[in-house]
């Protein structure tokens, strides 16, 4: 399949109607890695986060019991989305609900392009196993404009990828699998990389996945 044919937003669409949000090899009851960066990079519990991809992902149910009060979820797809707004409306404490967090359907590579507005600018940008999945240089081109632009000056990016030793293929997408100094070669010279953890990820049917995930500073 080309990338002229291939439709991102249905793909995903399809792995969210054919399977539960649990049986993701992505799945994460607790995402330890992600909270320990995002506690180290927040400021107060005003701090502006958006969690890129993070649908059906349960960061910003932890993030909502932290008591942090500005968190944007957005994700290519609105099946996910409508997953963890269902979860939370679930929850019995209002403080937890999905109103209380902003929600954006878009491919975070055509968000710049398809806003008519001046867009919003965050503190701390997080994003776990979506920038691996573009292989294309023009797509990553985007993306580090797209983060450039809504990142403020001095703020944070949290980037999880596969390793070197991870995955070829995730859902049956091929990636592209990083190091801590490829990444940050790859991102340049805005971001100064601040912190590196390795994280051997077990997936829900039991297969172990390394991460790297990367904290950096937008300079």
């Amino acid at each position: 399949m080309t990338p002229s044919t291939f439709n991102r937003k249905l793909h995903w669409k399809d792995v969210y109607s054919n399977r539960q949000a649990t049986e993701v090899s992505w799945y994460q009851q607790h995402p330890d890695y992600s909270l320990k960066l995002i506690n180290k990079a927040a400021i107060s519990p005003l701090t502006k986060i958006i969690d890129v991809g993070g649908g059906a992902s349960t960061l910003v149910d932890h993030l909502l019991e932290a008591g942090y009060r500005d968190v944007t979820v957005l994700d290519i797809a609105q099946a996910p989305i409508d997953i963890t707004k269902d979860r939370l409306n679930h929850n019995a404490d209002a403080s937890l609900r999905a109103e209380n967090v902003t929600w954006i359907t878009a491919d975070i590579t055509e968000l710049l392009s398809d806003s008519e507005k001046e867009p919003v600018v965050y503190d701390i940008w997080h994003d776990r196993a979506v920038f691996h999945f573009l292989t294309e240089q023009a797509e990553r081109e985007r993306y580090v404009e797209t983060v450039s632009r809504l990142l403020r000056t001095g703020g944070e990016a949290i980037i999880a990828t596969f390793d070197l030793d991870g995955p070829e293929k995730c859902s049956g997408l091929k990636i592209v699998r990083y190091s801590a100094d490829s990444l940050s070669e790859t991102l340049g010279k805005k971001f100064q990389l601040l912190e590196t953890l390795s994280e051997k990820h077990e997936t829900p049917a039991g297969a172990i996945q390394t991460f790297v995930y990367c904290r950096f500073k937008k300079l």
